[in-house]
């Protein structure tokens, strides 16, 4: 199908099931991230319609503007909130049973269904489904590469021998330090305040607003999980929001950042479908 958005032609592809099979009112939008366009990384994001669509769900996948086959200049994942709602309208208007719409994103896919939900307020979408979650800052990448890479090496003992021998050039030891001074600088100054809104900030906000409506997917083999698991623990506007009861969490241990094996795909659609209609 085409629609509009912004005097520009957005292309996306919508998943109908069976009349046999409907599931009440709700529908899904699949959010796409990054440069690429409807299909996914190793056709995830058809794969996921397709599935949820025999199960009785409508899913529209679309390319934003500049992407894949959609016209109009590329935007970042922080400024495709027209996207997001023309795609909706588009959902509706060719599915109109659709009354609650759950926008599902992945990395800074999820990001921006986040930043949709903060910045419209749109009580059409019921929900938000949000899988590694993209909260990258300078504080942020520091504190990750902290904990998960330098913390390791400082446990092994074969550092501290090429370390003491001269072998370990002092360029390793200068990069900790300019790590943990990044820390501090963004402890200091934090990034998340009303009055100085950051796309995380924004995005938490949002979180909280949907009131745990929330399915949240964290792949255990995934540095962006790791990263919003870091951020999400240090930063004000985050803190309680993953320990609530209220959303719903999975963690899948030996998962990477795209879920690429076919076991790990259709883990993430059941449980996408589970919580759908939960």
């Amino acid at each position: 199908m085409l629609f509009a958005c912004q005097d520009e032609h957005l292309v996306g592809i919508l998943a109908e099931p069976a009349n046999d099979t409907l599931r009440g009112d709700v529908g899904l939008v699949v959010v796409v991230g990054g440069p690429q366009y409807r299909v996914g990384s190793h056709r995830q994001f058809l794969h996921l319609s397709r599935s949820l669509a025999k199960a009785g769900v409508p899913v529209l996948r679309f390319d934003v503007r500049g992407m894949g086959d959609s016209t109009g200049e590329p935007h970042d994942f922080e400024h495709i909130t027209p996207d997001i709602g023309a795609a909706i309208d588009a959902l509706q208007t060719h599915a109109p049973r659709v009354r609650r719409v759950v926008l599902w994103g992945l990395c800074d896919g999820a990001s921006a269904a986040l930043l949709y939900r903060d910045a419209t307020g749109d009580e059409r979408v019921h929900g938000v489904c949000v899988l590694n979650p993209w909260v990258r800052s300078e504080a942020s990448l520091a504190r990750a590469h902290v904990k998960h890479y330098y913390a390791d090496r400082l446990r092994q003992g074969e550092f501290w021998t090429k370390l003491l021998s001269g072998k370990v050039a002092m360029s390793a030891l200068a990069g900790l330090w300019r790590n943990l001074r990044t820390m501090a600088q963004g402890n200091r100054i934090g990034d998340a305040t009303p009055s100085n809104a950051s796309f995380q900030y924004r995005m938490a906000r949002a979180y909280r607003a949907l009131d745990g409506k929330t399915l949240l997917l964290l792949s255990g083999e995934d540095y962006t999980a790791r990263e919003f698991l870091e951020y999400a623990a240090a930063d004000a506007s985050w803190k309680g929001l993953l320990e609530s009861s209220a959303g719903t969490r999975h963690d899948l241990a030996h998962a990477d950042h795209t879920f690429s094996n076919a076991e790990l795909r259709s883990k993430v659609e059941k449980l996408t479908l589970d919580w759908l209609v939960k």
